[in-house]
């Protein structure tokens, strides 16, 4: 009877769940790759309470290999892994940038409210991971995240945020402007994120000095000669893959039925 508690222990143990940030305590194989060169962007609209199975499908219909989110729960974010994994045979790491804990957004108890924030999810592993608040958030808490992870067969410096929120011009001034100084840190960046700025507007200069949008259309200022694809229901452009020392290549705008943001993704040329 000894020997089959022993057992029944270690059966148990090497099934338990690892940390929120690596996953799993061993290797799994996907059973379907990635787009090696793929980049994606989605703000999930939480407390949206929308399912995290249809959440998961809406992602895997285009498999990046790394996905940059927003608006998102930790938990929500730990079961649209699990479903990518285990509906669709794709898997990632995942890294977050938690800017808040609330129960009325992702629930949990009292003394232990869910995380709310930013999220990566990246085929590769990662690593200087990177996670900061904004020193002004408006009306409510923001911040960007960072991580370093492989894209096309390359090391590329990805970030992910999400700016402060309409009418909050001068907030996203200076928000943008970190996020300017720790992009021009490097040669090579991604930057992922809701914006909440259309692209002419002022507070966004920072940013179009640093970098391009994979968009072709879309510039600082619109002209005659293109226009920015809208990528929320309210046809606005708020969402954006800026591109710093690499080269757009396609670009999709996708709705959804599950958030009020476009999903958003970009295949580079890293060549």
């Amino acid at each position: 009877m000894g020997t089959v508690a022993v057992l029944c222990v270690i059966l148990v143990g090497s099934r338990s769940p690892g940390g929120p940030d690596t996953g799993r305590n061993r290797p799994v194989q996907p059973e379907r790759d990635v787009v090696a060169n793929r980049v994606m962007t989605w703000n999930l609209c939480n407390p949206c309470k929308e399912s995290n199975v249809h959440r998961a499908a809406e992602i895997a219909a285009f498999a990046p290999q790394v996905l940059g989110v927003q608006e998102a729960c930790v938990r929500d974010v730990e079961a649209i892994r699990d479903h990518l994994e285990n509906i669709h045979g794709l898997v990632y790491h995942v890294r977050y940038g938690t800017v808040l804990n609330k129960r009325s957004r992702c629930g949990g108890t009292p003394w232990s409210p869910g995380a709310f924030g930013q999220a990566v999810l990246s085929a590769a592993p990662m690593t200087d991971h990177v996670s900061e608040e904004y020193p002004e958030g408006g009306s409510e808490d923001r911040g960007y995240m960072a991580v370093t992870t492989e894209v096309g067969g390359q090391n590329v410096r990805v970030f992910n945020t999400h700016l402060a929120q309409r009418r909050q011009e001068s907030v996203r001034a200076g928000q943008a402007a970190v996020l300017a100084t720790e992009v021009a840190r490097h040669e090579r960046a991604i930057v992922l994120g809701d914006f909440n700025a259309v692209p002419e507007a002022p507070e966004l200069a920072r940013i179009w000095s640093l970098a391009v949008d994979t968009d072709p259309g879309c510039r600082p200022a619109r002209t005659a000669a293109g226009t920015c694809r809208a990528t929320t229901d309210w046809h606005d452009k708020f969402d954006y893959v800026f591109l710093r020392g690499i080269a757009p290549g396609g670009f999709r705008v996708h709705p959804s039925r599950y958030s009020d943001h476009h999903r958003l993704h970009a295949d580079l040329d890293l060549a």
